[in-house]
């Protein structure tokens, strides 16, 4: 059998989703989105030095080393 996988886009939608499968007997499974908390630590770190201004601009794309160092 082949196997479906859902995007819903509300906790509504999902709450439905799955009453419907119950209803028409069929097994599902779910699975949560996770991320790695060392990885969403950095990129919320990042965003805080994105918002003091700490950020490093590129001021010629075709020549980045100098800029940046």
């Amino acid at each position: 059998m082949e196997t479906l996988i859902v995007h819903p886009k509300s906790r509504k939608q999902l709450a439905t989703v799955e009453a419907i499968l119950k209803a028409l007997d069929v097994s599902f499974k779910k699975e949560e989105d996770t991320y790695n908390p060392e990885f969403v630590a950095m990129v919320l770190e990042s965003y805080k030095q994105a918002k003091k201004g700490e950020v490093v601009t590129i001021k010629d794309p075709k020549n980045i080393w100098p800029s940046i160092l």
